[in-house]
């Protein structure tokens, strides 16, 4: 029982990563039906960014003094700097398409993923970056089982997240425009919402999410690599499917349960089969339930 719980503690924190990488898909294609290949990059770019930072503030000494204040900086200025690439991005390969086929899109997508993904291979390397090892010290042990403190800063990071994110959508006016574009983006501009702009932001904010799941993954794992945003980028992708993709509850539910079959496979059965038992779930899912778990409700659940 106690092997089971803690298996269950790491497929929660494995799966709020999924989650926050998979809300940025389903947000772009509530908003604009497009499936943004490039997601994965900005969660990479995120890593990295975080990497970089904390490395420069452990060099100057100031992560022995003001630990938790370093790393809350490193999580605003990746988070800022994921956005205005992803502003920049959907400003250059996306908005000139926005009467173009889908297929115009898509493969847009894919170049920028593509573009991208060698941009920080050239400017960062090929090799691993390692995270400073602060924060992979120590544990707090509650009920019998231990939590280090890695898997509470990502638990409560991605819960924080979540339900910012949330409000953000259904309790402003913000929220209120982004659920008006997805619905009818016509309608919306006839009443004086900007598409455009919030195309852009909507953008921005998956992007964001996306930068925050890079440097929990990166403080997680020890280190990040230029090309660590496709395999996590593909699973996202399946989890905003597996919950109904353009639905934020979907994406976050869809993670989860990646994440718990991915842990409990390789707890259980192998580890070699952990990726097989997730995509046969999205595969039988999309089989019996082709809109994903929780449908597509345009009234209040799509973004």
């Amino acid at each position: 029982m106690d092997f089971f719980l803690q298996q269950l503690i790491n497929a929660i924190t494995l799966g709020g990563f999924y989650a926050l990488i998979a809300l940025g898909y389903t947000m772009v294609y509530g908003i604009i039906q497009l499936i943004n290949f490039a997601h994965g990059e900005f969660f990479a770019a995120g890593g990295y960014m975080g990497v970089v930072l904390l490395a420069w503030m452990n060099s100057q000494g100031y992560m022995e003094t003001h630990p938790w204040l370093c790393l809350s900086i490193a999580f605003l200025l990746a988070m800022i700097y994921c956005a205005v690439l992803a502003m920049g991005v959907e400003k250059v390969a996306y908005k000139p398409l926005r009467r173009a086929s889908k297929l115009s899109v898509l493969l847009s997508a894919l170049g920028m993923s593509i573009f991208l993904q060698n941009g920080l291979m050239l400017t960062q390397g090929v090799y691993d970056k390692t995270y400073p090892g602060v924060y992979a010290k120590g544990a707090v042990e509650v009920g019998g089982f231990n939590f280090t403190y890695l898997q509470i800063i990502a638990i409560s990071t991605t819960a924080l997240l979540m339900v910012g994110l949330n409000r953000l959508v259904y309790k402003t006016r913000l929220g209120k425009a982004m659920r008006a574009t997805a619905q009818d983006r016509v309608m919306a501009t006839l009443v004086g919402v900007s598409s455009d702009r919030i195309i852009s932001l909507t953008f921005a904010i998956g992007a964001a999410l996306a930068a925050a799941a890079g440097i929990l993954v990166g403080l997680y794992y020890g280190s990040v690599r230029y090309d660590m945003g496709f395999v996590p980028g593909i699973k996202a992708f399946a989890a905003a499917v597996l919950g109904g993709i353009g639905s934020i509850t979907g994406a976050m539910l869809g993670g989860l349960i990646i994440g718990l079959t991915e842990i409990f496979t390789a707890a259980y059965i192998s580890g070699e089969y952990k990726d097989v038992f997730a995509f046969i779930i999205l595969i039988a899912v999309l089989y019996f339930m082709p809109t994903g778990l929780m449908g597509e409700n345009i009234n209040d659940t799509r973004v």
